[in-house]
C-alpha cells in the first residue's frame, strides 16, 4: 500500500507553495484551484483560472446591481393614453420603423421556454465530460458570475432607458396592454441576450478544453442558430425592434464568450483589476480599473 502526503505554507514573497511527496508547484496565493490527479498521478490544472480578490466582487456587486434595476424595470409606472395616442411610428428610426406591429400573446408565451431552459443548460452540459465534471464547482461560479455581467449591462440599459415596444405603436394592440409598465422596456432584447450568453458560453468551454475537438465550431454554430431563433420569437412578438434584438445578441455573445476567455488567459488572474461602486449625487454604477505594465 501506498501512502501520499501533501502540506502548504505561505512563503515571504507572497506565493503559497503545495508540496507532494512527488513534486512542488508554486502558484499565486490569491488563485482559487481545483485540482486533481490523472491517472498517472500528476497534477492536472483547471482550465479557467479565478481570483477571489477579482471574481467576487465582480459577481456580487453585478448580481446586486441587476436586483436593483430589476425592481426598477417593472415599476416605471403605467402609460396615459394621451401619451399611447401621441406615439408617431415616423418618429422611429428607419432601421426599426418596419417592425411596428401588433403584440402576439401565443409568440410571447412560447419565448420563455427556450428562455428558461437555457438558464440552468450549461450546469447540465458541465456534467457531460471527466474534465468539465471535476471542474465544476469552478465552471459554475464562472458562469454565474457571466450571468451577472450579462444582468448588469441588460438591467442597466433597460432601467435608464425608456423605449415603447414596437406593439405599442399599433392600434390594434389593446390599449391595455399598450399602456402597461412592461412596454416601456423595448431597449434591449433581454431574452435574446440571456439566450447567447447561456449557448455561447457553453460553446466556448467546450471549445476551451477539447481545443483539437472537430465539433467545437458546430457549437458556435448551434449557439448562433439559438439566438437567433429567440430574436425570431420576440420580434414577430412585437416585444422588440430589431435594433433592440441586434444589441442583445451582441451583448449576451460577448458576455459568453468573453468572461471565460478572460479567465482562461488571465486577464483577470492577478491583482491589476479593480472593481468598485461609485456614486455622483447624480449617477451611480460601478468602476473598473485595469493597470497597465510599466
Amino acid at each position: 500500500m501506498i501512502f501520499a502526503c501533501a502540506f502548504s505554507c505561505q512563503g515571504s514573497n507572497g506565493l503559497e507553495v503545495i508540496t507532494k511527496t512527488t513534486s512542488t508547484v508554486i502558484v499565486p496565493k490569491d488563485s482559487i484551484k481545483i485540482a486533481n490527479k490523472n491517472g498517472d498521478g500528476d497534477q492536472k490544472r483547471s482550465v479557467f483560472k479565478l481570483n477571489a480578490k477579482t471574481d467576487i466582487p465582480i459577481t456580487v456587486l453585478s448580481a446586486g446591481w441587476s436586483v436593483y434595476c430589476m425592481t426598477k424595470v417593472y415599476n416605471k409606472g403605467a402609460s396615459d393614453s394621451g401619451q399611447i395616442l401621441s406615439l408617431n411610428k415616423n418618429n422611429i428610426n428607419a432601421f426599426d420603423r418596419w417592425d411596428v406591429r401588433p403584440y402576439n400573446g401565443n409568440l410571447d408565451k412560447t419565448s420563455y421556454i427556450p428562455f428558461y431552459a437555457a438558464i440552468p443548460l450549461p450546469l447540465v452540459f458541465f456534467l457531460a465530460g471527466d474534465e468539465m465534471r471535476s471542474d465544476f464547482l469552478e465552471l459554475t461560479f464562472l458562469y454565474f458570475e457571466t450571468l451577472s455581467v450579462t444582468g448588469l449591462f441588460g438591467y442597466s440599459a433597460t432601467h435608464f432607458v425608456d423605449r415603447y415596444r414596437p406593439y405599442a405603436y399599433d392600434a390594434s394592440t389593446s390599449m391595455g396592454e399598450r399602456m402597461g409598465e412592461n412596454a416601456k422596456n423595448s431597449f434591449y432584447a433581454g431574452h435574446v441576450e440571456v439566450i447567447a450568453t447561456s449557448t455561447f458560453f457553453i460553446s466556448e468551454v467546450y471549445a476551451s478544453y477539447y481545443p483539437d475537438s472537430k465539433i467545437k465550431w458546430l457549437f458556435f454554430g448551434l449557439s448562433g442558430a439559438a439566438t437567433a431563433g429567440m430574436g425570431y420569437f420576440r420580434l414577430n412578438a412585437g416585444e422588440h425592434f430589431p435594433s433592440d434584438i441586434a444589441l442583445g445578441a451582441a451583448a449576451g455573445t460577448l458576455s459568453g464568450i468573453l468572461v471565460p476567455y478572460f479567465h482562461k488567459h488571465k486577464i483577470f488572474n492577478s491583482n491589476k483589476v479593480s472593481l468598485s461602486p461609485f456614486s455622483s449625487g447624480s449617477a451611480n454604477g460601478l468602476s473598473m480599473v485595469y493597470k497597465l505594465n510599466k
